[in-house]
């Protein structure tokens, strides 16, 4: 549990990293912190949201999900409290990005390269899991 943790926290200081650089260049350098921890967010959600298109395509059958059923709140409070548990202390974060800092430029590239992986490997799956859902007539199951 603690390696997941740890990757997690890896992911959110590249993610962070990278939304810094950009930001400096584009000279926009304010609301770092959250800029990345919406991008970790949507990260979240539209993974949750693969694996409901997943569900859907495999039993053939909707959930119907809108914010009037109380089912969709608890994932987006699970994401938040895990925001709110991770990064909501300064200084617990300031030691990890002391310490993923440390870490030797090469396995940094190398991880920055893996979390571009992971980024794009949710995007295409949640496009390719809507991709899906296009393909079956749901007249069938109505």
């Amino acid at each position: 549990m603690k390696k997941i943790k740890k990757y997690y926290h890896y992911f959110y200081y590249r993610i962070y990293r990278f939304i810094e650089y950009t930001s400096e260049q584009m000279g926009g350098k304010f609301l770092t912190e959250f800029k990345a921890g919406i991008t970790v967010m949507a990260f979240e959600i539209w993974s949750l949201l693969s694996i409901y298109n997943y569900y859907t395509i495999i039993t053939k059958q909707n959930l119907h999900l809108s914010f009037k059923n109380p089912l969709i709140y608890i994932p987006f409070i699970v994401i938040i409290l895990l925001k709110w548990q991770n990064f909501s202390s300064k200084e617990q974060w300031f030691l990890y990005h002391q310490q993923f800092d440390a870490l030797p430029k090469a396995v940094n590239k190398k991880g920055g390269w893996i979390v571009l992986g992971i980024a794009v490997f949710i995007i295409l799956n949640l496009v390719f899991s809507f991709y899906l859902m296009m393909q079956i007539d749901w007249s069938k199951y109505r």
